[in-house]
């Protein structure tokens, strides 16, 4: 039952030149769980402050509902219990008298059931989510941290948002780990473990595990970092932030998401930071103080650099050094340069942006591990926008050199159920087989098809073309993609088709690409095999469980 709410119109006078002079105001009692706030798209964003005796404990923008919400949002009130707050907003009275406190989020019942919710990839409660951040295996738990306005569908409010799980398939998430401050909003990051203590915040035991982060304001970005000692469920944040502030060094406001890593030859911290053109190196002893190295230009936001054995000869090994549109150079790095040898080149496009690969594995699993943002809308819903499948990233040597390749990780596996298994079939014979499938909201297909009196074919959904090969061209969905043997008229196919989305690993995951999934209007084929008397040589057909209770 929602809590009674005692009004009290304040005129307040704030501090800040430019905002408001003067504010609706209610004060309440925490005792329930969570604050669940009205939201309606089409209502102007306002400021929203909680006060607590007079301090600010957090602001934010919100498009709080006059009229009837379209949707609701909440904020975790788990470490306010029994605290009065007030709440200041600049917009609407009409909205604050809809706000209410319970023990469930408002729409819980519903919960990871709603129409566009993706059913085997990572989505948020509420609000918008992007770049995967942080993301470290400590203690028996893979973190995915993430770009979140936990306030709405919409960009805005950047924090980090939480998340925890033990197989990298089945996600709880938890509060909000970093929001605004008075610095700016929280950017992309990276996190550690510091086991040496180098940084001087473990306590007794316990190593800290430690995040670096862009603060992003309307002057400049800059690195911070913050500390936790719970296993990342609280933080705190550096009382000498920021670490580096190098805007006047590039005369350019474009300096952010800090990728910080141990480099045991040289028992030296790094730092990967994007900057103005591409990727500087930082290096440090403590975490505090960081030294300038180098720099190689042709790579935009969110870097990644990381050491994988080739054809998973431990004694051979390259380095990859890797931006947010998911190309990537090969060379060498000796703790303070990269020397890139190889490249630009790709593995994956499609929805995928801003990539990070897992922190801290195991000794006892050495795997690169890799969980991209799907830029993929959820339309009607109260949150928007998804994770991929964790990929695990190889080196492997091709005709044309060394090149990445991706396949989901073994953990997946658990998800699908196979139902049908079928070889040397005929287009026809495939689709009869397909109807059996192609109605279900979430599935696996894999293939292996080979072309024959055409040189394009491939697989459409409700119209949709999923695969489309254009072996003339050397295309696969209009990307260029040149196939080991260079003759071959086979293409594999390892198809994850979610409520919305798609992905699709080429040839044991040399190519991989993610798309959104959109029906043609008025198409009722379902799935379907097109091409000229193309022959279907495996055909294996997979149910798909949901990751959410």
């Amino acid at each position: 039952m929602k809590s009674l709410v005692k009004f009290i119109i304040l005129v307040v006078l704030t501090s800040s030149v430019g905002q408001f002079l003067y504010a609706q105001s209610v004060s309440m009692t925490i005792n329930k769980r969570y604050l669940n706030l009205p939201i309606a798209q089409t209502q102007n964003r306002g400021t929203m402050k909680f006060l607590i005796n007079t301090k600010q404990e957090r602001s934010f923008k919100i498009r709080l509902a006059a009229g009837e919400p379209d949707y609701w949002v909440f904020c975790d009130m788990a470490g306010l219990q029994g605290k009065t707050i007030t709440i200041q907003y600049d917009g609407s009275r009409e909205g604050l008298t809809k706000i209410y406190q319970a023990d469930k989020i408002a729409g819980q019942d519903s919960l990871y059931r709603e129409k566009n919710r993706p059913q085997y990839h990572f989505s948020t409660r509420r609000g918008w989510i992007n770049d995967p951040n942080g993301m470290i295996y400590y203690a028996g738990e893979y973190h995915l941290f993430y770009q979140h306005n936990p306030y709405e569908r919409e960009w805005e409010n950047m924090s980090w948002g939480h998340a925890v799980s033990r197989d990298m398939i089945h996600w709880e998430e938890l509060p909000t780990a970093l929001s605004p401050d008075s610095l700016g909003t929280m950017f992309s990051g990276s996190t550690v473990i510091d086991y040496a203590n180098t940084a001087g915040f473990n306590q007794g035991n316990t190593p800290a595990m430690v995040a670096f982060y862009t603060v992003d304001n309307p002057e400049k970005q800059i690195q911070c970092m913050a500390y936790s000692l719970d296993k990342g469920r609280t933080w705190t944040k550096y009382a000498k932030n920021p670490l580096i502030d190098s805007k006047a060094k590039w005369n350019s406001k474009d300096t952010r998401d800090p990728r910080v890593f141990w480099y045991e030859p040289g028992k030296h911290w790094v730092m990967v930071l994007n900057e103005r053109d591409g990727h500087s190196i930082y290096t440090s002893k403590n975490m505090k103080e960081w030294r300038y190295e180098s720099h190689v230009t042709g790579f935009w936001e969110c870097p990644d650099l990381f050491e994988l054995p080739i054809d998973g000869d431990t004694k051979k090994t390259k380095w990859v050094m890797y931006g947010a549109s998911a190309t990537y150079m090969i060379g060498s790095f000796d703790g303070k340069t990269f020397t890139p040898e190889s490249g630009k080149h790709y593995y994956v496009t499609g929805t995928i942006y801003a990539a990070q690969t897992f922190a801290n594995m195991p000794q006892t699993d050495p795997r690169r591990i890799q969980i991209g943002w799907g830029r993929v809308a959820q339309p009607g819903m109260p949150f928007n926008n998804m994770m991929l499948l964790p990929t695990e990233l190889k080196l492997h040597t091709t005709k044309n050199g060394l090149r990445l390749s991706s396949v989901p990780v073994k953990e997946a596996e658990q998800l699908f159920e196979k139902v049908q298994q079928s070889s040397s079939l005929s287009a026809a014979e495939a689709n009869e087989k397909l109807k059996s499938i192609g109605s279900l909201d979430r599935f696996r297909i894999k293939t292996t098809f080979k072309l024959s009196h055409a040189t394009s074919a491939g697989l459409s959904l409700f119209g949709q073309r999923v695969l489309d090969y254009d072996m003339n061209n050397n295309r696969v969905n209009g990307v260029f993609y040149s196939p080991e043997n260079m003759t071959s008229m086979e293409i594999t196919a390892d198809i994850y088709v979610d409520r919305t989305s798609i992905e699709v690993f080429i040839d044991g995951g040399a190519y991989s690409y993610s798309l959104e999934r959109k029906p043609v209007s008025g198409n009722s084929e379902g799935l379907h095999f097109w091409g000229t008397a193309i022959d279907v040589k495996d055909l294996a057909l997979y149910t798909a469980q949901s990751i959410w209770k």
